[in-house]
């Protein structure tokens, strides 16, 4: 049985010398440290060297131990290794760790799996988003004051409320693109849709049993989680009641900490009070720049308060548990053709101002009299663009 510097020499060794080549006129161990020094940094470099010295110890220990009868002009060295291997046993770990990350995760952090690009994230918000300069903000500075803190009092609740094709899911998935390594394909990521999770309610009592088991499941495995409900105004009734206690002040519920999760509720609800707001502004000479948070939340307050949704009316919404409700505002024409350029690039096709215009003309405009906002926002351009393809 080898012993684990044995086997950790012949790591190495099997390591150093593939990567050699095979010139005959130079030693075993010339051959594995000068072409490996020529393809690493010059700050591995020195590790490299120190590596190589460290295994002709290991390799004189291990000889010993198995050849002793050839070991006596090596017994110094083998000696030696006592006190030289704290320096450099180190080094020699590092250099195969750096070759054990290229084939497993290696990372700074704690979990790979969790990249919280926070730089990723502003540039997508501020670059690739047309339209919406509110959510541009309270987006980034939610997600970067939570992840910020060292533990956070509760988990991270938004409500994206706005009008179909006006950026929510877009908004979602650039979230997840840029906090987790795999996007929305992660395992800290879920996804839930009403229509498809949550169809019939006579199976409520089903739904928030099983609800809670794949959050609980999924937090524990990840705990910075995130979990996105779309169409949340279809959600039945009372099945958002569940997740009460886990967005609550509570540090632990069942033994599962829930603090560092992030929970995004995707919604039309109140995407006709926000047209209104934005409408009557435009009408009175303003720019929708100039619209603020100050100028929107009383309006969705107050729908709140008087519409009969199931959303509307349960207890995160009753209790203050939503940190922010994020208003999408309706998309105008000058918007379509920045998401039709965009549709056109991210396919590497050529495209003219023309042509942006025609794919922006293909919308339809409301209200009637005034056809400010695109009734399907952005939704589709992707399709309409193929029509210009030979």
């Amino acid at each position: 049985m080898l012993s684990r510097g044995a086997a950790l020499w012949l790591c190495l060794v099997l390591l150093l010398t593939e990567a050699a080549g095979e010139d005959a006129r130079q030693t075993w161990w010339d051959r594995a440290a000068v072409p490996m020094a020529k393809k690493v940094g010059k700050g591995l470099k020195e590790r490299v060297r120190a590596v190589t010295d460290l295994s002709k110890k290991y390799w004189d220990y291990f000889s010993c131990q198995v050849w002793s009868e050839h070991c006596d002009g090596k017994k110094d060295a083998s000696k030696s290794l006592g006190w030289i291997s704290p320096l450099l046993s180190q080094q020699y770990m590092d250099i195969l760790s750096s070759w054990y990350c290229k084939f497993k995760d290696c990372c700074d952090r704690d979990d790979c799996r969790i990249i919280n690009n926070i730089t990723g994230l502003e540039i997508d918000l501020s670059t690739r988003l047309h339209g919406q300069h509110l959510v541009q903000e309270v987006v980034l500075k939610s997600i970067r004051g939570f992840l910020s803190m060292p533990q956070p009092e509760k988990p991270l609740v938004l409500s994206f409320n706005g009008w179909s094709g006006t950026g929510k899911n877009f908004v979602t998935r650039m979230l997840a693109d840029q906090l987790y390594r795999d996007g929305l394909e992660s395992e800290c990521v879920q996804v839930f849709i009403s229509m498809l999770h949550f169809p019939h309610l006579k199976y409520v009592d089903v739904y928030k049993e099983k609800l809670m088991e794949q959050v609980s499941d999924t937090v524990q495995r990840c705990g910075q989680a995130l979990f996105v409900f779309d169409e949340a105004e279809k959600l039945p009734p009372n099945l958002l009641e569940t997740l009460k206690p886990i967005l609550d002040h509570y540090d632990t519920i069942k033994e599962v900490d829930y603090r560092r999760a992030i929970f995004i509720f995707l919604s039309n609800f109140g995407g006709n009070t926000i047209n209104e707001v934005v409408l009557s502004w435009l009408k009175a000479g303003r720019s929708r720049e100039e619209i603020t948070m100050e100028d929107l939340e009383p309006h969705i307050q107050e729908i709140l308060k008087s519409t009969d949704s199931n959303f509307g009316h349960n207890r995160l919404v009753k209790e203050n548990l939503i940190d922010f409700f994020v208003p999408f505002l309706p998309l105008e024409y000058h918007h379509v053709k920045l998401c039709a350029r965009d549709a056109f690039m991210s396919r590497d096709l050529e495209y003219t101002e023309e042509m942006l215009d025609k794919v922006a003309k293909m919308m339809m405009y409301v209200p009637k009299e005034e056809k400010l906002f695109s009734a399907q926002g952005c939704k589709s351009i992707s399709q309409r663009i193929n029509f210009f393809l030979p």
